[in-house]
């Protein structure tokens, strides 16, 4: 009974609330003469802040035509902000300016939605190597991360001198399908200094400043191993399909909207997505080794601080990831 009254009195206040937000969105209304979106559209700069404000707005609505103009086809964008300003009664003589926001605003909403049915697809994937074009793409990531070093064969463990697990590359594409061959290709293309760079530190050994009474519990030789533990310390090709699954769920779960409306003057494309790749891969590289973990037993843990971090930055709604690389130049830190 206790519980049954708690939902009740949850059920209750929240039609409240629905109730005085409609009452006040009415008062505003009349006082300013301005509808909502007019008033959040023009109170707000182009970017993020605006668009989720009016994307919150137009999914809370309790008009069909609003709600469902965040899922339309984007031919019908046009089509759809006139029926809206129909239905508000906006006078566009006197509003010009508000047409084209509201399409700035969908085009990036829609563009969102799109993009995430893309990338899902490309997940979705399977690497096949009876695909000619899966194949040519393996190739050219290891021309462009190898150059000058022929490949011997296509089942080789010179695979393991990128970082990928074995001697075929594509079992390990199992988890994010075509989409972790995308974005490794992407970045090796786009930014080669940086992927090289962060392949040849991948590969090094790395000699640590730790005495002997902090591996106490270990043999000599167990000490020597990891006082110059392997890699500063990971696979490359693995670390890419990791980092790629972290931005494919940064992306799903909606924390990506602040980067892509605020980098995305229109809709966000797969482009503006391996961007944001390239900039995840080559931060994480720089906070592994800020955070200097023991051995790469401790990639999960590293991995999962580094997503609180990313998650934190994005909180703020007038941040773009920062460039780093010459693949992201053009993005903007607002």
């Amino acid at each position: 009974m206790k519980h049954f009254m708690q939902m009740v009195v949850k059920v209750w206040i929240y039609f409240y609330c629905i109730c005085l937000w409609r009452c006040l969105k009415f008062i505003l209304r009349k006082l300013t003469g301005r509808c909502e979106l007019q008033r959040i559209c023009y109170k707000n700069k182009p970017g993020a802040g605006r668009t989720l404000k009016l994307e919150s707005s137009l999914k809370s609505s309790k008009s069909k035509l609003l709600q469902n103009a965040p899922s339309v086809h984007p031919d019908a964008i046009e089509k759809t902000i006139e029926d809206i300003l129909t239905l508000k009664k906006v006078n566009l003589d006197t509003n010009p300016q508000l047409a084209v926001s509201l399409q700035a605003c969908l085009l990036q909403i829609v563009g969102y939605r799109n993009l995430t049915v893309e990338i899902e697809k490309l997940r979705r994937e399977a690497y096949d190597s009876e695909n000619q074009q899966h194949e040519e793409m393996l190739l050219k990531l290891w021309k462009t991360l190898k150059p000058g070093v022929p490949l011997e064969a296509r089942i080789s463990k010179q695979w393991c001198e990128i970082g990928f697990q074995g001697d075929d590359p594509k079992t390990d594409f199992r988890g994010m399908g075509l989409l972790g061959l995308y974005n490794l290709v992407y970045f090796a293309e786009k930014d080669p200094t940086s992927a090289l760079q962060i392949l040849s530190d991948s590969l090094q050994p790395k000699s640590r400043d730790a005495n002997k009474e902090e591996f106490s519990n270990f043999s000599k030789t167990e000490w020597e191993m990891k006082k110059f533990d392997k890699a500063i310390g990971y696979s490359f090709a693995i670390v890419g399909i990791n980092i790629t699954d972290l931005a494919y769920n940064l992306l799903i779960s909606g924390a990506l909207k602040t980067h892509l409306y605020n980098v995305a003057p229109e809709a966000p494309i797969l482009h503006h997505f391996q961007q944001t790749f390239c900039f995840l891969m080559h931060e994480f590289h720089k906070f592994w080794i800020e955070e200097d973990p023991l051995d790469i037993m401790e990639f999960n843990r590293v991995r999962n601080k580094f997503h609180k971090r990313i998650l934190k930055q994005l909180q703020n709604t007038d941040m773009a990831l920062c460039p780093h690389f010459a693949a992201s130049e053009s993005l903007i830190n607002l």
